[in-house]
């Protein structure tokens, strides 16, 4: 009977959580504050009817929150497609809900915002496109071949690109779409190996850190010219013992650390970097072989 009346507490406890949760929510969306309105505009937790609501907002940051939110219903998401800011467009091409036709649409969009760190335009709209899942091959290959390279880049990054178009932009003049291409889990591995020749460190380097890198070209980086190059590899876990051992003899400490947080290396090899002169690189192979004995 006790145990019982302490059930039905804890349902009611949890009942009443709950229902504090959604009366707060509630209380965001009708805030006077936008900033406190653009915080439930962004809740997943926040239900379709306020989302509604705060589609119509008079503030372009509370209107992009909602554009943003996953649970965001198609046809909120359509109508705000169409609003007047660009902001808010981006993050509607952004949303994995939106609909392939909507995004064939935006990939059109020629909204552009200054970038103060490039001292460019940047086409917002269009690379928030190209980098949804859910667009078109047709919309896709479009975007691959525009004349801005950050939208190219976009392309390139997207986990739904067909190989053909990869292996076209694995030639492109810019070395950003190359670097993107570098860094997508889905490119092939004979392409990972193409570029794991790229002239570009920072192409390597991204080839490096790709789990899909075969073990040819990881052997080949582990020789690279740049010990940045030689850092990134030292850290990926695919990375055989031979090349492994012969890092850990490295000159840079970096390099020589990034061996020693190695998930793949062997004990016999962290044992000899626990004595390394460097602090860095000791401490990092101690705590690998302390982690070891706990794991067992």
């Amino acid at each position: 009977m006790v145990e019982a009346e302490k059930g039905k507490k804890v349902d009611n406890n949890i009942s009443k959580g709950c229902e504090n949760a959604e009366d707060n929510l509630a209380e965001q969306t009708l805030s006077f504050d936008w900033h406190v309105r653009r915080r439930g505009a962004w809740n997943p937790g926040t239900g379709e009817e306020s989302l509604r609501q705060l589609a119509g907002d008079g503030v372009q940051w509370v209107r992009e929150a909602v554009a943003g939110n996953k649970r965001t219903p198609e046809d909120v998401l359509v109508r705000l497609a169409g609003d007047c800011d660009g902001f808010v467009r981006a993050a509607v091409a952004l949303n994995v809900r939106t609909p392939a036709e909507v995004l064939d649409d935006l990939a059109a969009d020629e909204a552009v915002d200054y970038d103060y760190a490039l001292n460019n335009n940047r086409y917002l709209v269009k690379e928030a496109v190209a980098r949804n899942p859910n667009i078109t091959q047709k919309a896709l290959q479009a975007l691959s071949t525009d004349g801005d390279e950050h939208v190219r880049a976009s392309a390139a990054s997207n986990p739904g690109i067909a190989s053909e178009l990869l292996a076209r932009l694995s030639k492109d003049v810019s070395w950003l779409v190359r670097d993107r291409i570098a860094k997508n889990d889905a490119t092939p591995e004979s392409m990972l190996a193409h570029l794991s020749a790229d002239r570009i460190m920072d192409v390597r380097i991204s080839v490096s850190n790709n789990a899909r890198t075969p073990q040819t070209a990881l052997a080949a980086l582990a020789l690279d010219k740049s010990w940045e190059v030689r850092e990134a590899v030292g850290r990926n876990p695919h990375l055989d013992k031979k090349a492994l051992s012969e890092l850990s003899t490295h000159w840079s400490w970096k390099v020589r650390e990034a061996v020693a947080q190695n998930s793949s290396t062997s004990e016999e090899i962290l044992e000899h970097l626990a004595v390394d002169p460097d602090q860095s690189v000791n401490k990092a192979a101690r705590e690998r072989l302390r982690l070891a004995k706990i794991t067992g």
